[in-house]
């Protein structure tokens, strides 16, 4: 783990591996193929012309020359024609042979673009579903980053109602909590006049003298477990495995050894929600877990809206949450 869906030129990632969505003679094309051999230039071609072509659901490597990556991995896509000629287990052969691939050359970073999505065809929706279902797969039993590079957040077609719900959960959440009635105006700006009433400051400086007589050293001694703490308790209570949970969250296995090895260490914000999926934790005990990282849900927050309906809907499928977020141009969970 994890899978990234990002927005990019596949060209310009800087991964260990670059995946070209190629043809059978490998000597370059329009689309993601002409771009790739372009931006590699004509050593790529003449490597490519040793290679004998490749059949469709296969993969071949070979050096990247001038791209960013070390290497490209092609692979051919079915042409789509109606979904009833086995293109779902070729387009599906293309992510696991590519990835298979990479393993045998001991590669860490790996980046795909949407396969046969293009001018073979393939529709949008389904080919993003196979090559999900096909990535996450492989890393259920395999340590690597893969990357999904895609032009547009509109490619992903989220299930209508699921993101439909969401969308309406965000307006009424977010719209209510920054828009406030006459009377919370008038509160409020009550209380700002306070502040600088006497009588007002000197109350807030006897409350602040006496909670100075408490000792500091038993404040300490009090201390609550922390962030790493809950999280491995909260493993063991789950009757989860390191692995399980780290992979579920789509989170990199270095990135969890850190925060289990040191109890002081302080993750990302959507590093601790991915695990508070991951663990299928409710509201409450997501909060409480934000909390032992010194964070909060908030409101004025959309990420944390979208989060809050998903664990109040117990939906703790983190690709999915993953893809309303990148639509929504939000940061993803994980990482």
């Amino acid at each position: 783990m994890p899978l990234i869906i990002v927005r990019n030129d596949i060209t310009k990632m800087e991964a260990d591996a670059i995946v070209n969505a190629a043809n059978p003679t490998l000597l370059g094309g329009g689309g993601v193929d002409g771009a790739i051999h372009r931006a590699a230039g004509p050593e790529l071609y003449a490597e490519c012309k040793t290679l004998g072509g490749c059949k469709t659901g296969q993969a071949k490597i070979t050096k990247g020359y001038r791209l960013p990556a070390k290497y490209v991995i092609h692979t051919v896509g079915p042409v789509y024609q109606d979904g009833k000629h086995g293109e779902k287990a070729l387009l599906s052969s293309c992510y696991k042979n590519a990835l298979l691939l990479a393993k045998e050359n001991a590669l860490e970073t790996v980046a795909f673009p949407l396969i046969s999505a293009g001018v073979y065809g393939y529709p949008k929706a389904e080919a993003i579903k196979v090559a999900i279902d096909a990535i996450t797969e492989f890393l259920i039993d395999n340590d690597m980053t893969v990357y999904l590079v895609v032009f547009s957040r509109d490619v992903f077609e989220i299930t209508g109602k699921l993101f439909n719900d969401v969308q309406a959960y965000i307006d009424d959440v977010y719209v209510d909590s920054h828009t406030d009635s006459r009377e919370a105006l008038r509160q409020r700006m009550a209380q700002r006049s306070c502040m600088y009433q006497p009588s007002v400051q000197m109350d807030f400086d006897a409350c602040a003298t006496a909670s100075m007589d408490d000792s500091l050293d038993d404040l300490i001694n009090q201390i609550d477990e922390s962030f790493s703490e809950m999280l491995i308790r909260k493993i063991d209570e789950k009757q989860m495995t390191d692995a399980e949970c780290y992979k579920k969250a789509n989170v990199d296995r270095r990135l969890f050894n850190k925060i289990k090895n040191n109890p002081a260490y302080k993750p990302a914000k959507q590093t601790v929600l991915a695990f508070a999926i991951a663990l299928e934790l409710t509201l409450d005990e997501a909060r409480d877990m934000l909390m032992k990282a010194g964070f909060a849900l908030s409101r004025s927050n959309k990420a944390d809206i979208v989060v809050e309906y998903c664990l109040k809907t117990r939906n703790y499928n983190i690709i999915e949450i993953n893809q309303i977020l990148f639509k929504l141009d939000l940061q993803p969970l994980g990482y």
